[in-house]
């Protein structure tokens, strides 16, 4: 009885472990050109998208994202795109390393507006002060307000626009 016990918790614990290591390649392999620090984002902007009826593949769009240290001030997050490059997604380091995950998805699903939806910036605000818009460029005199109470809303204006 105890050796049938110590084989089952064994073929257990094989199983398990090969099953996350299948994860692990699987996404892996869907963000090949990303940074692993973003893959969470990554894979939450899909998710996203196709909660709203989009189907995007940002490894098969060559998205690709890493962080780094930009140099100018004030800078969190860049998107370089171009007909003659593959759209890249950079967030600067020292933003990354202070931020919260809610912070980070913002600036990073910010950028992935530029490189995958196309989007510009959207300056708008409410009668309070609020952006409305996760595009923001933060140079306008809105107030962010992407927060768990706002996130759904401010996606849907992401991939919606007004």
């Amino acid at each position: 009885m105890k050796t049938i016990r110590i084989t089952f918790i064994c073929c257990t614990v094989v199983f398990i472990c090969s099953s996350c290591n299948k994860d692990v390649e699987s996404v892996e392999a869907q963000f090949q050109l990303v940074d692993q620090e973003l893959w969470t984002h990554y894979s939450a902007f899909e998710l996203e998208a196709e909660k709203r009826g989009f189907d995007f593949n940002l490894n098969a769009l060559q998205i690709s994202g890493r962080i780094e240290e930009i140099p100018e001030e004030n800078v969190a997050g860049s998107c370089l795109f171009g007909s003659h490059i593959h759209n890249e997604v950079t967030i600067d380091r020292e933003f990354w390393n202070r931020s919260s995950p809610l912070l980070r998805e913002f600036v990073v699903f910010h950028e992935l507006g530029h490189c995958v939806l196309l989007r510009d910036h959207d300056e708008s605000f409410d009668s309070q002060g609020r952006c409305l818009s996760i595009m923001r460029s933060g140079l306008s005199q809105c107030r962010d307000a992407y927060s768990h109470h706002t996130r759904d809303q401010l996606i849907d204006e992401l991939f919606f626009q007004r």
